[in-house]
């Protein structure tokens, strides 16, 4: 199986899954590599394709969360133990072996679909372009949410945000949700008054998180070893329902046509995080047209901005949050952050201080 694509992405995604600190799933991916004819089958969409193409439609991660969502909806017990406290990656795997033959047709059917993390702490890595859009335009926020999965990260601005510490903060200290990141680089943004006017989503199968299966769909892409992000989950989860989060059902490019015009008064932000690389060269090109053609008719007084933490070409790390802001369509990088909110490494204080970089393809 030397220079076997399936098998090399199995293994790329294993040390990433290390690097992340998930012994468990870098464990089992590298069991599933040395014995990659067990999961073949369900890598057929992908079959042909080199690594780098499994790699940038997460096919490995898809695998992963296949297997996990199975284990948490409680059909498989053997594999719901694997993945239950004592987490032993060989044991995990030899129950993977178990399921994977009588749920072939399931576990297809869980990676036809793009990855939906919905990552919470990623609105650790959003808030300071946030920040910086209020700073720069002095006016409220109109949000849009593109690939918004469940709406999760559309609740941003309820958080309390802690950063190194005591370093500083921003939020209610009595919010039901507190995030923490490390915070390396220059001095942060400006703490100016920031209001959110509006907020919206969409996605192209948004998850309804009042239906236990889409909300386990979207658990079973967190790691099952790293238990602060799945109480953290939990807890978001919760908050969104009780708040009545809406996501729309739509293309990200027809969406943002229609939606993301600038309006008088506010300033029009659309937003995503780790969206891009799943979307089609045509699709990308649509949505950056769309931004384009809202951009052109902005004014001070109606301003755009588009905000994203996405790898910067295909799926390179450390994670880049650049922010477009109109009129002028000038695209800066803020910062290099961690793909999962982690830390964030911050580029310069305020919009001002910020160096360009080219504009988006």
């Amino acid at each position: 199986m030397e220079n076997d694509p399936i098998q090399s992405s199995l293994l790329s995604q294993s040390e990433v899954c290390a690097s992340f600190g998930s012994r468990f799933y870098a464990g089992m991916l590298r069991r599933a590599a040395a014995d990659p004819g067990a999961a073949r089958g369900l890598f057929a969409p992908w079959r042909g394709e080199p690594v780098e193409r499994l790699m940038a439609a997460a096919a490995p991660l898809r695998f992963l969360g296949a297997l996990h969502e199975l284990a948490l909806a409680g059909e498989d017990p053997v594999l719901s133990a694997a993945f239950r406290p004592a987490l032993d990656a060989e044991a995990a795997w030899a129950a993977a072996l178990g399921a994977i033959a009588p749920r072939r047709e399931r576990l297809a059917a869980f990676m036809a679909h793009e990855p939906q993390t919905n990552e919470v702490r990623r609105s650790a890595c959003l808030l300071p372009g946030f920040l910086t859009v209020a700073a720069a335009t002095r006016l409220p926020l109109r949000c849009l949410e593109v690939g918004a999965s469940a709406g999760l990260n559309q609740l941003w601005d309820r958080f309390h945000y802690r950063y190194d510490g005591e370093a500083w903060r921003w939020g209610d200290p009595a919010a039901a949700l507190e995030l923490s990141a490390d915070w390396r680089g220059a001095a942060p943004p400006p703490h100016v008054r920031l209001a959110v006017a509006a907020r919206a989503g969409c996605d192209r199968k948004p998850l309804d998180l009042a239906r236990p299966d889409q909300r386990r769909r979207l658990k079973a892409y967190i790691w099952p070893d790293q238990a602060e992000r799945l109480a953290r989950f939990d807890a978001a989860a919760d908050l969104a329902l009780a708040a009545g989060v809406r996501v729309e059902a739509a293309d990200a490019a027809d969406w943002a046509l229609v939606h993301a015009a600038p309006r008088e008064g506010v300033a029009t932000v659309l937003y995503h995080s780790i969206f891009w690389q799943y979307l089609d060269g045509a699709t990308q090109a649509a949505l950056a047209a769309a931004m384009s053609r809202h951009g052109a008719a902005a004014t001070a007084a109606a301003p755009l901005a588009w905000l994203a933490m996405e790898p910067r070409t295909g799926t390179s790390f450390p994670i880049e949050l650049t922010l477009t802001l109109w009129p002028g369509g000038e695209t800066r990088h803020l910062a290099s952050v961690h793909a999962h909110g982690a830390w964030v490494d911050w580029r310069g204080q305020g919009a001002a201080a910020l160096s360009p970089l080219p504009p988006r393809p």
